[in-house]
């Protein structure tokens, strides 16, 4: 790029926003390196909570000034104006100062970013105010191709007669000469230096790192490439196994329409042997029937029509005649039973044998395949993941047909399941069980079960934790009366007792801890940028500002804290904690000065807070034997309402601790007084109980990104999880 942008013919794109796409105004970079208008950001900001970037869709946490704190890219701007003053040269231009002088040469002025004709540079160069700045002539900017020549000059916000020269280590900031005299003298809390020795350093990084990106970018560029190759392969593959699959089929077709004949032949000869039989009997029968008709006859005509003389005759020979034939034992049966077909092979019986007909062979390697069972709850949506892979090891896509799940309850009976495709290999079968006990898990890949026998999936009621974190202890994944807990940016569970103690919310494994200052370490939450903020109470009591990692930033010990609990930060980096001995909640700035007091004269024992911004509402939980209530203030420091009252029924509270606010707005609230952790509307009115917390006292709570509830069980040494949507 830095070719293209050397020359007169500038990348267009390059100096458009993606956005507008109109050149760019006001140009700000996001963390994700890609630039935007101001204008834009703010409209695309107002827009969005939290902020993802319009080309790549990263999430971006703004600086507590918003878009307004995001770095200018002055190197797009540099360019923008190297591409109006190459056009600045041509004839016809008008000078930016006079806005008349459109002939003869012109001359840039670096400090003003102006292009002006000759007559009006001559005036520039005498003014006092204006004779020390940097202005190149046109023949210089006809010979110039690059554009060191036309970058800006950086001006101090507070002097603004005064180029930023200078980097103060210490502030992180750039700084004018002035500055260093005033506001930034070298001393203990200052340490300015030169930029161009800094920016040499830093110059110094960033190529390091550009050697590092080139043989990535060729890793990057070779997986394409066998991307590509492999997506070559695709329609070849497709038609070598459609045609071995219809070839297959036409031979079973072939085969069935065969066996079809056969036993149709089958039926054709049964019927010609049995109507050989069946025509022989019955003309065997007409014979006995003519010979006794016959008699019949004749007798008849004896007794009727005969004299005396021809009946004495005759009459012992026909008697003989018919007495024989009379006697004749005779075979009147048909002898034939009537055939039909019989399925030796029942349709139901063949459709589940069809199943394993041929099928597709990929690079799935079953006894690869990973299948994670998580926690399940009985009348909510549970999941399980399964995870395709090669026998390499590695995560690999499969086709939807080749994957199949099968949940069956204590007693037998399907649970019906979906399927769904999650990413590269990631499958989530989900389900929501009617019933607890064990239930019975079959996951199949092409049509060979992942595991070698079902999994037991146990499901829990409602009421029972999924998962308890932690026991009595000291040591790693050990915990020792904790207080609050909240959720850090992954959604794992962050622990405070007297240390800080990170869990995996899905198998409480311990991740990482880090020690914590104070006497009694007790609130803590998380800011926009992921960093903990920890209160404690005592002799050394204050509001500590962690790391992620856990490096202590700096601690806030301003005159108004006394007995900081509870602490919530927003989303601008102001602080509201409450503080027992102040009996009240304090809104802090970032740094920790005072805003102002809440809940004075109203709050006794504050314990825990929780905000909803969208309302500008906050909810304290008093713990005192007299008040046992949530007490609701705006942040102007106004009562809005409270409500509750002692008692052990539901939406009575006794000594409430712990609170959080569910995605719609309910509270959710934990007794300190007998572990009872309830649900309240936006209103106080009582919804439902969630669970009794071990022990008998719920301290902090914290609702996970995924649905549960983490209780810090204060007696008892451990967070218990509970399911909660």
């Amino acid at each position: 790029m830095a070719s293209k942008l050397a020359s007169d013919d500038f990348d267009e794109q390059f100096l458009t926003c993606p956005v507008c796409m109109l050149h760019f105004r006001d140009a700000r970079i996001l963390p994700c390196l890609h630039t935007f208008c101001k204008q834009c950001l703010q409209e695309w900001a107002s827009k969005q909570d939290p902020l993802e970037c319009p080309t790549c869709r990263t999430q971006v946490s703004l600086p507590d000034q918003g878009v307004d704190g995001l770095k200018t890219n002055f190197y797009v701007n540099n360019l923008l104006d190297f591409a109006a003053l190459k056009k600045g040269t041509e004839t016809g231009m008008p000078c930016q100062v006079c806005e008349g002088n459109m002939e003869g040469p012109k001359s840039w002025c670096a400090d003003c970013a102006t292009l002006m004709c000759e007559s009006c540079a001559v005036v520039h160069r005498k003014l006092p105010a204006t004779k020390d700045h940097e202005v190149t002539a046109e023949a210089t900017l006809r010979a110039e191709r690059g554009v060191s020549k036309f970058q800006r000059k950086r001006h101090c916000n507070k002097h603004k007669n005064h180029e930023l020269v200078f980097y103060c280590e210490s502030c992180n900031a750039l700084v004018c000469t002035a500055c260093t005299v005033v506001d930034h003298r070298p001393g203990k809390d200052h340490n300015p230096v030169e930029i161009s020795s800094v920016a040499q350093m830093k110059k110094q990084t960033l190529q390091g790192l550009l050697k590092q990106i080139e043989p990535r970018l060729k890793e990057i560029e070779a997986s394409i490439e066998e991307v590509d190759r492999k997506m070559s392969k695709i329609s070849p593959s497709k038609d070598a196994a459609t045609n071995q699959t219809k070839a297959y089929f036409r031979q079973l077709v072939d085969m069935l329409k065969k066996r079809e004949q056969e036993i149709l032949s089958q039926i054709d000869e049964q019927c010609r042997v049995d109507s050989k039989g069946l025509q022989a009997k019955k003309e065997a029968i007409e014979f006995e029937l003519a010979e006794l008709t016959s008699a019949q006859t004749f007798c008849q005509q004896a007794v009727e029509y005969g004299s005396d003389v021809h009946v004495v005759e005759v009459g012992n020979q026909v008697q003989t005649r018919v007495e024989t034939l009379l006697a004749k034992q005779l075979d009147l049966e048909s002898d034939w039973s009537e055939f039909q077909f019989v399925e030796n092979t029942s349709l139901f019986e063949f459709e589940n044998e069809v199943k394993h007909f041929g099928g597709l062979e990929t690079n799935v390697d079953i006894s690869k395949c990973k299948v994670a069972v998580k926690p399940a709850v009985r009348g909510f949506r549970c999941v399980t993941v399964l995870t395709t892979m090669t026998k390499e090891g590695c995560p690999c896509v499969t086709n939807s047909k080749a994957v199949t799940a099968n949940i069956k309850d204590p007693s037998g009976n399907d649970v019906m399941t979906q399927l769904q495709m999650k990413s590269g290999g990631v499958w989530e079968i989900s389900y929501t069980p009617k019933v607890t006990g064990k239930h019975r898990l079959e996951v199949k890949v092409n049509s060979q079960q992942v595991t070698r026998r079902p999994l037991n999936v146990q499901v829990r009621s409602e009421d029972t934790p999924v998962l308890t974190i932690g026991r009595e202890g000291s040591g790693v994944g050990d915990l020792y009366r904790p207080a609050g807990v909240a959720v850090d940016k992954d959604g794992n569970i962050a622990v405070v007792d007297k240390r800080v103690q990170i869990f995996d919310a899905d198998n409480g494994q311990p991740l990482k801890s880090f020690p914590v200052d104070g006497e009694n370490p007790y609130g803590i939450d998380k800011d926009s940028h992921g960093r903990f903020l920890v209160t404690s109470w005592g002799a050394d009591c204050g509001i500590r500002r962690y790391s992620k990692e856990g490096e202590l930033l700096n601690t806030l010990k301003p005159d108004c804290v006394k007995d900081p609990t509870g602490v919530t930060v927003l989303k601008d980096g102001r602080m509201v904690v409450a503080d027992g001995k102040q009996e009240s909640c304090l809104l802090l700035q970032p740094d920790g000065s005072l805003i102002r007091e809440i809940g004075k004269g109203h709050l006794l024992d504050p314990r825990f807070i929780a905000v909803d911004e969208s309302r500008d509402v906050m909810f304290v939980t008093d713990g005192s034997n007299a008040n046992h209530k949530i007490f609701t203030f705006d942040l102007e420091g106004n009562l809005i309402f409270s409500f509750g009252e002692e008692g052990e029924n539901d939406g009575e509270l006794q000594n409430p601790n712990g609170i959080t606010l569910d995605p719609t707005g309910n509270i959710i609230v934990g007794n300190g007084g007998d572990g009872r952790v309830q649900v309240f509307g936006p209103n106080g009115a009582f919804i439902r109980k969630v669970a009794t917390a071990k022990g008998g006292e719920a301290c902090g709570i914290a609702l996970t990104p995924n649905g549960y509830i983490a209780v810090s069980c204060w007696r008892e040494d451990c967070v218990e999880m509970y399911r909660y949507m």
